[in-house]
This record gives structure tokens, C-alpha cells and sequence, in this order.
């Protein structure tokens, strides 16, 4: 089915779109994105249902052709604050505070967000499977996260962020129980099954 290009007919609307809320280390990451009215693309879809080598190709075409669009960040200890569903919203906030033009209408993936500058806005279940923009939104987040966490493994190789990106995979619990954990990681998740001990390295 193909992406719809608007959600409310309102024009410059702006989707919204995170990555790395089930991880246990890393930032989470966030993006806006205001496409043209008329953008479509072959190859724009969810980034869940794209490769490596598409999102990486599909990112260089969003940041080309997109009317606006801004990426934004927020760390272990902010998360860990403000829990993860609201660490999202609130990095969603940041992303739009970025953006060189000011959206009328936004668009955002999931079914929890805190309103933005009186703008109006709606939540879409699995909008990045929906929407252009919403999709948009969810390439750049994954991939710029991703760059993030391969980056990271450079300084932390024992986690083997650069295959899990910080998700809880079996080899980066191991790790965790061998080596502690870093700043990195979100203190606030249950980074061990019950019973084990945590060490900070």
C-alpha cells in the first residue's frame, strides 16, 4: 500500500519519529521531517522494513529533497529522568525546535506526545508505515543513531555496539556482566536479568 503524503490537508505539515526507545545504552534519537506536498519515492518505507543500504541510500534522498528537516538527541542520564516514552517526546520537541520552518500541522508515530507551541497535531499508530514523512522521519532517526552507536563501540568494542546498536542482545548482556556498565547506559532499564549484580566501568 502505497504512503500518503498528508495526514490533515494542512500545509507545511511535519512528521515526527524516534529510534532506540527499547535499547539499553545509547541516546535515544529523533527526527522531523517536512517533505514537499508532492514528494514519493519508490523505496520510502518504515526503516524497520528497510536495509542498512537502503536507509543510508534513502537518507541521502530525504536530506536532498526535504523541505526542512532536523535530528536531535537525548542521553542515558536524560532518559533515565524523564523515562523513555516521555525522554522520546520531549527529544521530538527538540528535533521540531530545529527546524528552519515553522510546520502548521504535525504528524507523530505512536499514540503519546505532549503538544508543541500550540501547533496542532496527531498521533498515528504505525505512522511510519502510513505516512511519507513520518517514514522519513524514522530513516533519519535510525540512521544517525546508528552512526552514533558505531562511533561509540570505537571507545566501548566489548558491547559490540556496532552490530546491536545498544538493544539488549545476548552478547551485550554478556558484556555488561563481564565488564559493568559505561555512562552510556540506561540505569533506569533492567540491564541484567534479577539477581545480577551491576559494576560501573
Amino acid at each position: 500500500m502505497p504512503l500518503l503524503l498528508n495526514h490533515s490537508g494542512i500545509y507545511p505539515e511535519a512528521g515526527c519519529d524516534e529510534a532506540g526507545r527499547g535499547c539499553l545504552a545509547g541516546p535515544v534519537f529523533a527526527a522531523a521531517v517536512i517533505l514537499p506536498p508532492d514528494f514519493n519515492h519508490p523505496d520510502l518505507d518504515d526503516s524497520k522494513k528497510l536495509s542498512e543500504s537502503q536507509r543510508n541510500y534513502m537518507r541521502e534522498v530525504i536530506e536532498k529533497e526535504a523541505l526542512a528537516f532536523a535530528v536531535a538527541k537525548m542521553d542515558a542520564p536524560d532518559i533515565d529522568k524523564y523515562n523513555i516514552l516521555w525522554a522520546s517526546v520531549r527529544t521530538m520537541h527538540k528535533a521540531l525546535d530545529k527546524l528552519n520552518i515553522r510546520p502548521q500541522h504535525i504528524i507523530v508515530d505512536g499514540n503519546k506526545f505532549i503538544p508543541y507551541k500550540k501547533i496542532p497535531f496527531e498521533c498515528v499508530i504505525k505512522g511510519d508505515s502510513k505516512y511519507t514523512s513520518i517514514a522519513a522521519s524514522s530513516i533519519l532517526a535510525k540512521t544517525y543513531r546508528d552512526e552514533y552507536m558505531i562511533k561509540l563501540h570505537k571507545k566501548y568494542p566489548y558491547y559490540q555496539w556496532q552490530n546491536n546498536k545498544g538493544y539488549p542482545t545476548q552478547a551485550h548482556r554478556d558484556a555488561i556482566i563481564t565488564h559493568g556498565i559505561t555512562k552510556y547506559h540506561r540505569k533506569s532499564f533492567q540491564l541484567l536479568p534479577s539477581g545480577e549484580q551491576l559494576s560501573l566501568f
